[in-house]
């Protein structure tokens, strides 16, 4: 990597917004405890099933947990350029042709946020007719993840679109230093025994 490559990419890093490292680190650290918390109630699902004496409540977390842990999971690999985001197409291109596509990338992702809010919120209301058994709460707390996981990968979109325009979108990748490793001899020696 070159100095002016180091310093592109410096510049890049100082002027992405701080305040969404933080909430991205939050919403990583929620998706692993969400995803822990999945497997463990699952795990207490099938051992409580084995034994004869099934929590029934137990489904209630682990689908709560489980749709959860994926809205928010889009939202967070949205910010981080892994999730619903055609890295074979933009990546391949290079100059005008990467930033058209780049937009255009970015503005179907924006256009999905909106949607995930608006029908989101739509569902989340109408959810305060219906009711999971066997606790009884309104399966609107279900669909709350919906328009918030929008609401998230609205805003990452907006800043990954500023940050595009100020900086451009083709950024050189760091590159991979090699380290010399030595050969390794995978010759079979025969030792001749006294």
């Amino acid at each position: 990597m070159t100095i002016a490559d180091k310093l592109v990419l410096q510049r890049q890093h100082h002027l992405k917004w701080r305040s969404f490292d933080r909430l991205e680190l939050i919403l990583m650290m929620l998706c692993g405890v969400l995803c822990f918390g999945f497997s463990l109630s699952v795990m207490f699902d099938i051992l409580t099933r084995t034994i004869g004496h099934p929590w029934l409540w137990l489904q209630e977390v682990t689908s709560t947990l489980f749709i959860y842990a994926i809205f928010i999971g889009a939202a967070v690999a949205t910010r981080r350029n892994d999730h619903l985001y055609l890295t074979a197409i933009s990546e391949a291109l290079h100059g005008t042709p990467r930033l058209i596509v780049e937009i255009i990338i970015r503005i179907v992702v924006l256009g999905v946020a909106f949607c995930l809010i608006w029908f989101g919120y739509i569902n989340y209301l109408r959810g305060f007719g219906s009711f999971r058994l066997p606790s009884g709460t309104p399966i609107a707390s279900l669909y709350a993840a919906i328009p918030v996981a929008g609401a998230l990968i609205a805003l990452f979109t907006v800043e990954q679109l500023v940050n595009g325009f100020i900086n451009g979108f083709d950024h050189p990748e760091p590159a991979d230093e090699d380290f010399p490793l030595p050969p390794v001899d995978t010759s079979v020696e025969t030792r001749a025994r006294p």
